[in-house]
């Protein structure tokens, strides 16, 4: 765009614009090897796996035309354009840092921000029309986030199951099975494509997101049945279901374990293992945690959730071990890894769970985050600690996939 200086006697002609698509992840991998001249100790220093590195950086020379870095069997140099931009990176990255810190000093005013959007959404979910309202406030605040750019996204028919398939690499197996958030009433696929695909790329593979049916239309066991069809068409494109990791978020994690508990039930084939993102699991709302600082935390009541619930379950008993997993018999289930916040309202219902997962004799990892919002992953694209809890999913998941238990092993 073209601008008149103060004066009004001349113009400033504004060069072309970094491309969209580059992120400070990309930014923050060029510098670390760019110090390191080593793969190996710049991908320790940002925990990441090697291979995730190597997509940054190719991702970024791709995006902006040039190679930045020579590589050989032995070491890795600058390239004169890698030169140019490393000093530049540098301060480019400082002043983010500086701007977040003084930003979170001031006031939090983007936690403020995302607190009144929870809230008005929630309302009284007694009434039918919230339940529009919640549904239209989702897909508007994941509307503001897009997926990473190396992600390609295509439509597929999981088992019956209209589901988008994210993939980071075109020869990259589909290993996650991801089970939205939204309270059972509310959430898509085509509004979760964001944060599905950050986690297809840090986990280096493919990520396979249902838009199975909702509440109040299509009350339990729905849900459960649209999850068991995709997830049974993913294990069968699978060369073992050991190779698959189920990942749900909020009541998705509720999701996540009811077809856990399912498949033990049935003796069906099990994953290799599950991530469970601030997970509600207790439809009782019993364990809801209020908020004692000014983060932006959500305002919701036991009475909200024991009424999302209801729509939800439409008179099937709440006592049903499988989706009670706080007071079921969780034995022979695979590893977990369990995240929350600090000071999310769930966060007593992942420390519960991962507690009766553990006394069960299941391999769990519980990881909390100081992060005051439900759903903290949602903002993975400039929240560093849901950027990291991320990364720390896909680590988790690459380790999955090339274990294989003993022999005793129950899972």
């Amino acid at each position: 765009m073209d601008e008149e200086g103060p004066s009004g006697a001349g113009r400033v002609i504004a060069l072309p614009a970094a491309p969209d698509a580059i992120e400070l992840r990309h930014l923050r991998a060029f510098v670390a090897v760019a110090e390191e001249l080593n793969f190996g100790r710049a991908a320790t220093r940002l925990y990441l796996s090697q291979p995730a590195l190597s997509r940054q950086i190719r991702a970024l020379e791709r995006l902006l035309g040039c190679d930045l870095l020579r590589r050989s069997t032995h070491r890795v140099e600058l390239t004169l354009a890698g030169d140019a931009l490393l000093e530049r990176t540098r301060r480019i990255l400082g002043d983010v840092d500086d701007a977040v810190t003084v930003t979170r000093s001031v006031g939090g005013e983007l936690a403020t921000r995302i607190r009144r959007v929870w809230e008005d959404a929630v309302g009284d979910t007694n009434a039918g029309s919230d339940v529009a309202a919640l549904r239209e406030v989702t897909e508007a605040l994941h509307g503001r986030f897009v997926p990473p750019a190396e992600v390609a996204i295509r439509p597929v028919n999981s088992g019956g199951v209209s589901s988008l398939l994210l993939c980071p690499e075109p020869q990259a197996p589909t290993s996650l099975l991801y089970l939205h958030g939204g309270g059972n009433v509310s959430g898509s696929a085509f509004g979760y494509r964001h944060l599905a695909g950050a986690l297809a790329v840090a986990a280096g593979v493919g990520t396979l997101l249902p838009d199975y049916r909702l509440a109040p239309e299509h009350p339990f066991p729905a849900q459960l049945e649209d999850a068991m069809r995709a997830y049974l068409w993913l294990v069968d494109r699978e060369t073992h279901p050991r190779s698959v990791i189920v990942v749900g978020d909020s009541s998705g994690a509720g999701l996540v374990m009811a077809l856990l508990l399912s498949l033990r039930q049935q003796q069906g084939p099990l994953p290799g293992g599950a991530i469970l993102l601030c997970p509600g699991v207790d439809l009782s709302g019993a364990l809801i945690r209020r908020s004692t600082d000014d983060g932006p935390q959500l305002a919701v009541t036991p009475e909200q959730v024991r009424s999302l619930a209801a729509l939800y379950l439409g008179g099937h008993p709440v006592d049903d071990p499988v989706i009670d997993p706080l007071n079921a018999d969780l034995t022979g289930l695979p590893p977990l890894l369990i995240q929350a916040g600090t000071g999310d309202f769930v966060v007593d219902e992942a420390k519960q769970l991962a507690a009766r997962a553990r006394a069960h004799g299941v391999d769990v990892q519980l990881e909390l985050y100081p992060a005051a919002t439900h759903g903290f992953h949602t903002f993975w694209s400039f929240l560093p600690e849901a950027a990291d809890a991320l990364q720390q999913a896909g680590s988790f998941a690459q380790r999955v996939r090339t274990r294989r238990p003993a022999a005793n092993t129950s899972w």
